[in-house]
């Protein structure tokens, strides 16, 4: 090729091939594929430099915290392609994405690089992959901006810094390969107190009544109001502890008897309407997407985890569907509100649009970032319809949910009338007030586009789209129904992936680029397990988050962490130094400002680890977080409840699946009674001579063979023989299992048989219940018992028949209870994949492991039902990614 060659730096492939389709062939488009370089770990510092200033840490903290960065070993082949293609360019273009990790990208690659002086070299940014854009961008680049790569750099530092100093305490004191952060440590710290919380809370019981009143129109349904000239108390008037709050004393706390009383003396007793209100309704659209927002309702609308769904977007923007997805701003470039307000008037009609475009502002006070809100690439954005035949799966879904939240951001509010009744009932010296309220829609507005998802809500809220009949005041109205409705408080719902993004960012913690890194981290570690939806604390996060709190409360403090975040935002603006706040940050003795973090550690005292790993169950019941998991203890006590003096402790594991909140007296108890069997020699089996033993272990009760030990024996542990060990079935008892049901579980896989073509069909117990398996075809079986008398001639029956996809045929329920009376569907108790659950077939919920099917009322299936739906939705894990990057405008390098 002849004639000027220019080098396009971007971050990914996926960018890179988008990008060259809009330059000329004078234009060589190439990829980093991330960041290419980092501060190593000590141990993987070169051998002469581990004893010097930067053998601790990776960073010279005795000289204006200069790093010392290498490029990482899976890049040096990619560095090596770049400096190649340099060789013969023009100019070099860096076009990171515009935020403070791309602008540090941007600036490693110049150090890697070492492009020539005579060499131009222009920084090319640009909010979304569009020909336009790209164009523009060409013609309007810049220099690299310093302050914005120290800011990311500054972070990048003081994550290592207390990464470094306070993990080593959490693996002295607690277990080992654990880990703190500046932000994960502070994520994990508001879901163990969202958990304290549960585990505190005392649940409260009161009743109300429902009214069920007709006109000549038709008839609805009221809630009771006041009794006998007093409120009548509802969830929201308890407190934690299960009294009453303070501005709620006055109110009446229905009971099962006074509201079946006040029933009994008001049924058939003709309602007044005594007050009617009518007001206009208005409701305006949501602003479009930032960050944070986005993943909120993915999570909602469409059940993706935060890491993912800023996978998918990040595809989006890269292949040019979308602009960046990495934004705290909620403003709209002028072509993109045209865009919208052009698009709205095309799809629904003109009267959908206002008459002045809509300007949202951004509520976080250091926004920055990008320029714009996250919407549809161009200034005319395709609809869901364009790109369903390039877009499939996740990729649409979130395409079509960000398109549709920015036409709706402008478009017109919607409109209604919201009315309210009050009705009156007297009779037998007893009176009580009922309110109903409704809101009728008379015009869609951006409801006809788009309406936002909410978080489940701890108090039940009833629906206000409905609509009452035409009423006038003194009207008198038959009452058809009364009906008394027990209700118990619920504690406050655990985190959600989305709920816990928008706490992070209320408080000002962490920023848009961090937030799906920090959720998943905190997962990642294990701090946080995920049950449905929820996230629920493991108790080496509590045992965290104590030592943290008592002895580095700064670094757990939720203003202290968002503070440092307004710090990085006045570097970004070259309001700050770098070296001057790491100094205060590190070395800082306290005099006007928060100590600094190498004085704390240095002045750490002792730390009693026994305390910080232990939490009051109550009765003299102790959980531990121990090295290998968490379990329960209790002094040793006789038959008669009298403590042994001298006698070792009683303890009992604790499965991962038992929440913190649902480990009570009671349930611990019953794991102490369980686990005196535990460790029970079953006997001998009479083929190898090895002794069984039935154990309680941490995922549930088995047996196991115990094989002898040679203590001439040089071979590795790993490689020694395993003892063969079996699941408890459902239907066994650690406290009876026999040696003949040990013998049977140890027999797994049983061979059923060989087919002509010499292939063993086996039947196996496996994480998702028995099943046969030929190769690898696998077939379920319907039973436990199934695996030991399944015959060949079943077994080819089965794999005669077509494999089924998806779900299997539904089993019949074990038990109906009736009719739910907030969804009015019937509801039945079901055997799960995981055992069996309560369902009314929208909400699930697993039995407890102090619950029987015979047990469950329909009463307390409905209660549970609705405790669920106070709690949320359901989803799974992730996997580890790296954050951010380095500067230093002196630092250390090696290529």
């Amino acid at each position: 090729m002849t004639g000027p060659r220019h080098l396009v730096i971007v971050e990914s492939p996926a960018k890179a091939r988008t990008i060259a389709r809009y330059l000329g062939e004078e234009y060589e488009v190439q990829a980093s594929v991330g960041h290419i370089r980092d501060i190593p770990v000590p141990r993987d510092l070169p051998a002469e430099m581990k004893k010097g200033p930067f053998g601790r840490f990776g960073v010279d903290v005795d000289h204006g915290f200069e790093p010392y960065y290498v490029v990482s070993p899976d890049k040096k082949k990619t560095v090596a392609d770049l400096k190649k293609a340099l060789k013969d360019a023009d100019t070099l273009y860096l076009a990171t994405d515009e935020d403070r990790e791309g602008e540090a990208i941007a600036w490693h690659l110049l150090e890697t690089l070492k492009p020539k002086k005579s060499l131009p070299v222009k920084r090319m940014v640009f909010h979304e992959i569009t020909k336009d854009a790209i164009l523009g961008a060409l013609e309007n680049t810049r220099e690299i901006d310093t302050h914005l790569v120290d800011a990311q750099e500054t972070r990048r530092i003081v994550d290592r810094l207390v990464g470094f100093e306070l993990s080593p305490v959490l693996w002295r004191k607690i277990k080992p390969s654990l880990s703190a952060g500046r932000v994960q440590s502070v994520a994990t710290r508001l879901v163990v107190e969202r958990e304290r919380e549960r585990m505190a809370f005392v649940a409260a019981d009161y009743w109300d009544v429902t009214g069920t009143f007709a006109t000549e129109e038709g008839q609805f349904a009221a809630k009771i109001a006041t009794v006998d000239g007093s409120r009548v108390a509802t969830g929201s008037d308890f407190a934690d502890d299960g009294s009453l709050k303070k501005k709620a004393s006055a109110a009446t706390v229905l009971t099962e008897e006074s509201s079946r009383a006040l029933v009994a003396a008001l049924e058939d007793t003709p309602a007044e309407v005594t007050g009617l209100e009518s007001k206009p309704y208005t409701r305006r659209p949501a602003a479009p997407f930032t960050t944070s927002s986005l993943q909120q309702e993915a999570s909602r609308k469409l059940r993706l985890g935060a890491r993912q769904a800023m996978r998918v977007a990040q595809s989006l923007y890269e292949n040019g569907y979308i602009t960046y997805m990495r934004t705290d701003s909620v403003a709209l470039s002028g072509e993109a509100v045209s865009a919208s307000r052009a698009q709205a008037a095309e799809l629904y009609g003109s009267q959908y649009v206002p008459d002045k475009p809509r300007y949202y502002q951004t509520k976080s006070q250091n926004a920055q970032e990008a320029h714009e809100a996250i919407r549809p690439a161009g200034d005319r954005f395709r609809t869901p319809a364009d790109v369903a035949g390039q877009l499939s799966g996740d990729e649409f879904r979130l395409y079509e949910l960000i398109w549709k939240r920015t036409v709706a951001s402008q478009m017109a509010d919607a409109k209604g009338t919201t009315s309210t009744v009050e009705l009156s009932l007297a009779a037998n010296d007893r009176a009580a007030t009922f309110r109903a309220a409704g809101t009728v829609i008379t015009f869609r507005g951006f409801l006809a586009a788009y309406e936002e998802g909410r978080d489940a809500s701890r108090y039940a809220e009833d629906s206000d789209d409905k609509r009452l009949p035409q009423m006038t005041e003194g009207q008198k109205l038959d009452t058809r129904e009364l009906v008394p409705d027990g209700h118990t408080t619920t504690p406050p719902p655990r985190y959600t992936e989305a709920s816990l993004v928008r706490a992070l960012e209320e408080r000002g913690i962490g920023r848009p680029s961090t937030y799906a890194s920090t959720v998943a981290t905190v997962q990642d570690r294990g701090y946080v397990l995920r049950r449905g939806t929820a996230l629920v604390p493991s108790w080496v996060a509590f045992a965290v988050v104590r030592l943290l709190e008592e002895h580095f409360e700064t670094y757990v403090d939720y203003d202290f962490t968002a503070q440092m975040e307004e710090q990085l935002d006045k570097m970004a603006r070259g309001d700050l130094g770098r070296a001057a706040y790491l100094q205060d940050f590190y070395f800082s003795d306290g005099d006007g400002s928060p100590i600094g973090l190498k004085p704390m550690v240095d002045d750490l005292g002792d730390i009693d680890a026994r305390a910080i790993n232990s939490i009051d169950i109550g009765e003299g019941i102790t959980l531990r977080v121990g090295r290998y998991g968490a379990y329960v203890e209790r002094a040793a006590r006789d038959e008669n409840g009298e403590l042994i003096e001298g006698a070792d402790p009683q303890r009992a594991s604790v499965s991962d699946e038992v929440a913190p909140d649902e480990l009570t007296v009671a349930l611990a108890t019953e794991m102490l009674e369980r686990a005196k069997d535990d460790g029970r020699v079953l006997g001998t089996d009479p083929d190898s001579g090895h002794e069984i033993v039935a154990k309680d272990g941490r995922f549930g009760p088995y047996v196991i063979e115990v094989l002898p030990e040679d203590p001439e024996d040089k071979t590795p542990k790993s490689k020694r023989p395993k003892p063969r060990t079996g699941s408890l079935l459902k239907s066994m008892d650690l406290a009876t299992v026999s040696l003949e049901d040990a013998l049977k579980l140890l027999s797994l896989p049983r061979v059923v048989g060989t087919t002509e073509d010499g292939t063993e069909i086996t039947a196996q117990n496996g994480r998702y219940g028995p099943y046969l398996k030929k190769g690898s075809d696998s077939r379920s079986l319907e039973s436990e018992e199934q695996m030991f008398t399944v015959t060949m001639e079943e077994a080819e029956k089965l794999y005669a028949q077509p494999k089924t996809r998806g779900r299997a045929a539904a089993k019949p329920p074990l038990k109906e209870l009736g009719t739910d009376p907030t969804s009015e569907k019937p509801i039945v108790i079901k055997d799960g994949r995981f055992g069996p659950y309560i369902t009314d077939g929208t909400t699930n919920v697993s039995l407890r492991s102090s619950e029987s099917v015979e047990e469950i009322t329909p009463e307390h299936a409905v209660e549970r039902l609705a405790e669920k739906r106070a709690k949320g939705p359901a989803k799974k894990p992730a996997a580890k990614r790296s954050t951010t990057r380095k500067k230093a405008s002196t630092s250390r390098s090696s290529s």
